[in-house]
């Protein structure tokens, strides 16, 4: 069995089909072209995990920014109800240009719904769990080159980064081209182990812990080795502006999963340093479940054909003293 290849059939499994990504970034565009003419829109910015190009199958949702002029909206910026008087702004305009009865530019937005930080945009029918949505978020520029977007709930307008990020992920993919690949397959782990993090955390943890090496299988083993120490700290906004990124982790849970990932993980390479490959894919089937290839012979174990190693039971963990002030939905974008 060749590991290695094994771990680039597992990567292209946790990859997003090239036609929909395609088509989520038709998407995302129309969206541009709708609001770059806008005379007090200054720049559109795409980000969350499809401008990252991490992102997972299936997409159904995709992120942009719209970056407005300060000098036409004075009040923004301000603490108080102008956080939601962007997010009210931007839902109109949505309408207004893309509305699916009223649109100038298209007709393709069915619902354009304020949350937290962006305004839901759906393509689709929205009482379709799995519908389409472009979440669209208004933002000033700061002078300083990051960017102060509306919080709804504690009418503040907070300081986020994604660009940073972006540029974190390119850079480590320019160094490593296998980087982005495991990231995806990091997440899809995260998601059939029932981990609980936030894709958006799991990413960050790859940038910190996922180490160039170039054997695949040694590269994951030791993220999850690291990672289960590492997850007992808050996990924070790597460009320093939005604080903790998963304030709301059962942290017992995570640790459990990636607890369990990282002992099977170790005798998977151990397995293999001895060239025990059948044995070492059965391991990591333990591992990633059935979206690792199975040896031709087989496993004995019913649990490589499961969802993965990892589900355990959490009690909970509150948010410690002295942490920044938590953001929920740290408007990054997370899938």
């Amino acid at each position: 069995m060749d590991i290695e290849g094994a771990f680039e059939q597992l990567q292209a499994v946790a990859t997003a089909d090239p036609d929909q990504a395609s088509k989520a970034r038709e998407r995302r565009d129309l969206f541009r072209t709708a609001f770059e003419p806008c005379d007090d829109v200054v720049e559109v910015v795409p980000s969350g995990s499809l401008a990252r190009k991490t992102q997972r199958d299936p997409i159904n949702d995709v992120d942009l920014v719209i970056v407005f002029d300060p000098e036409q909206h004075p009040d923004w910026g301000e603490d108080g109800e102008s956080a939601g008087e962007a997010l009210e702004y931007l839902k109109d305009k949505v309408r207004e240009l893309l509305g699916s009865t009223e649109g100038t530019v298209a007709n393709e937005v069915r619902l354009a719904k304020p949350r937290n930080h962006a305004v839901k945009c759906f393509l689709d029918d929205p009482q379709d769990p799995d519908a389409f949505t472009v979440d669209v978020m208004p933002a000033l520029r700061h002078a300083d080159g990051h960017l102060i977007a509306p919080e709804r709930e504690s009418e503040e307008w907070i300081e986020t980064d994604p660009e940073f990020l972006i540029g974190r992920v390119e850079a480590r993919q320019e160094d490593w081209e296998a980087f982005i690949p495991l990231v995806r397959v990091l997440k899809m782990w995260n998601q059939t182990s029932n981990a609980g993090m936030k894709s958006l955390a799991v990413e960050v943890l790859a940038l910190e812990l996922l180490p160039p090496e170039p054997s695949l299988a040694r590269a994951v083993q030791r993220f999850f080795s690291a990672a289960e120490l590492r997850i007992e700290e808050p996990i924070e906004d790597p460009a320093g502006r939005c604080g903790e990124i998963d304030p709301d982790l059962d942290v017992d849970q995570a640790r459990s999963c990636l607890a369990n990932a990282a002992s099977a993980a170790w005798k998977a390479c151990d397995a293999q340093d001895v060239g025990e490959t059948d044995r070492a894919a059965c391991l990591w089937r333990e591992v990633f479940g059935a979206a690792f290839p199975e040896p031709e012979g087989g496993c004995e174990d019913s649990a490589s054909g499961g969802n993965g190693v990892g589900v355990g039971v959490g009690i909970g963990v509150g948010i410690g003293v002295g942490r920044p002030r938590p953001v929920r939905d740290a408007p990054q974008g997370a899938i």
